[in-house]
């Protein structure tokens, strides 16, 4: 019997997956300097720098410090025992050709070979900042500069306070978010292949920052663009808490020209409830009251991709630093510097700093390069003032989105990075193609150039 594409697609990946499981590395072994035992009994180690999180940010910031002084001894904690990328993760659920599961997973053992650190799979359950100490699922890590990159968490309980713990569980493996690596790009992936017709439903978080402010819009562009090639009926329905659109302009400008009757845009929708049985949506718009409340909506779906509010990971609360009052708690800033206003020993870099830059693999990809160069300046009794402080940087954050395939064409947006006095502020720009239309395929080009690039930065 001939197979078709789509059935070809349901049995495709799985090989890929399971290919993905890849070694261990672990750290606090040779090198490492001895320290107390915990009381568990279990063997600790101590290093000069301890990073916490091997994503964007973690896994620069140890590389830079090495590169620049290869004596640095630096270790590497990590929950995850292989890397995923978040960034460019859209075209594989949107089956750009040549994308699949081995394009976003890379193996850690790659960079600490090639940059000399050391790395710990284990997760932080716990931070002493007076003892100076990580606690972790192996054991006590002794630190003297710590650096915090953790990445995200999601903040069921703030935006669902009605749900339980076993419905917000039930939720995240049938709707995942898939904003933080992992299995969550794998089980939404499946979905779509699985799905006959029907709709597809995104949800955009209420809260202004959330990690990579694009990518519901350009995951709702790739989703389009695969049910219109595999001649899926149904719609992507984009529930937005809010009005604001990153990259508005062109993404609505995509939607309109390719994807009229699939797309489908809503502002001020605000998610009531999720019945995973009838596999509906209940949400309210903001501007639709009723004398009694609002007005409640219900919508259909196949396939969910709840994104909840995001929240700094626990990470940051275990360290006690002092955090912004917002849903969100971003890390409180010393001035222009990456160094916490809490710890003068405690730096922080990703998603989770307070900056007003945007969080996305290119910034992260920065502040660990900035980070790095002011924990070497001050190991090596150093005055430093980080470049931005002087001068604006051009284009620090460079986010691509792709938006089409056959043609593949993207879009993208750059932010100049300037100091205002009290925050590292980033001004965004969405330039036009010279066709006189945001989306090209020279961008697309340029999209997968970036991810490219970025990818041997990290592990080469």
């Amino acid at each position: 019997m001939k197979m078709n594409r789509r059935e070809a697609l349901k049995l495709g990946a799985l090989s890929v997956a399971a290919a993905a499981t890849m070694a261990t590395v672990t750290g606090c072994n040779e090198g490492a300097k001895p320290a107390s035992a915990s009381k568990a009994g279990k063997k600790v180690c101590k290093h000069k720098i301890v990073v916490i999180g091997a994503g964007f940010g973690g896994l620069t910031v140890a590389k830079e410090l090495k590169k620049r002084d290869s004596s640095f001894d630096v270790l590497v904690i990590e929950k995850n025992e292989t890397f995923m990328s978040c960034p460019f993760s859209n075209t594989y659920l949107g089956k750009i050709a040549g994308v699949n599961l081995g394009t976003l997973v890379h193996d850690y053992a790659q960079p600490v070979e090639a940059n000399g650190y050391e790395m710990l799979h284990a997760e932080v359950t716990s931070i002493d900042r007076s003892a100076k100490q990580i606690h972790t699922t192996k054991g006590i890590v002794e630190y003297e500069i710590l650096v915090m990159s953790p990445g995200i968490g999601y903040n069921y309980k703030g935006q669902f306070p009605n749900w339980s713990d076993e419905k917000i569980k039930h939720i995240q493996r049938i709707a995942p978010g898939a904003l933080i690596p992992g299995k969550e790009h794998v089980i939404l992936e499946r979905q779509l292949v699985d799905m006959e017709d029907g709709n597809v439903v995104i949800t955009v978080p209420s809260d202004v920052k959330y990690r990579c402010p694009p990518a519901p819009f350009e995951r709702a562009s790739m989703i389009a663009a695969y049910m219109k090639k595999e001649g899926i009926e149904g719609k992507v329905i984009i529930l937005n808490a809010t009005n604001k659109v990153s990259k508005g302009a062109a993404f609505k400008e995509t939607w309109k020209d390719l994807y009229a009757d699939i797309v489908e845009h809503i502002d001020f929708a605000t998610i009531q409830d999720v019945d995973p049985v009838s596999k509906t949506v209940t949400y309210h718009l903001a501007d639709e009251m009723e004398d009694k409340g609002y007005k409640v909506k219900t919508v259909k779906y196949s396939v969910l991709n709840l994104i909840p509010n995001n929240i700094s990971s626990p990470v940051v609360e275990m360290s006690g630093v002092e955090t912004t009052t917002d849903g969100f708690k971003k890390v409180v800033m010393n001035g222009c510097s990456f160094q916490t206003k809490t710890d003068k020993d405690v730096y922080a870099i990703g998603d989770v700093v307070a900056h007003g830059i945007p969080p996305s693999g290119q910034t992260a990809n920065w502040t660990g390069k900035q980070c790095a160069d002011e924990i070497a300046h001050r190991l090596h009794g150093k005055a430093f003032e980080l470049e931005v402080k002087k001068t604006p940087v051009k284009a620090g954050n460079v986010c691509y989105s792709m938006v089409s395939d056959n043609p593949e064409e993207a879009i993208m947006v750059t932010h100049d990075f300037s100091w205002d006095g009290s925050l590292i502020k980033g001004a965004g720009h969405v330039p036009k193609a010279p066709s006189g239309i945001y989306r090209s395929s020279a961008t697309a080009k340029a999209t997968r150039d970036w991810y490219g690039g970025i990818m041997r930065d990290l592990f080469a």
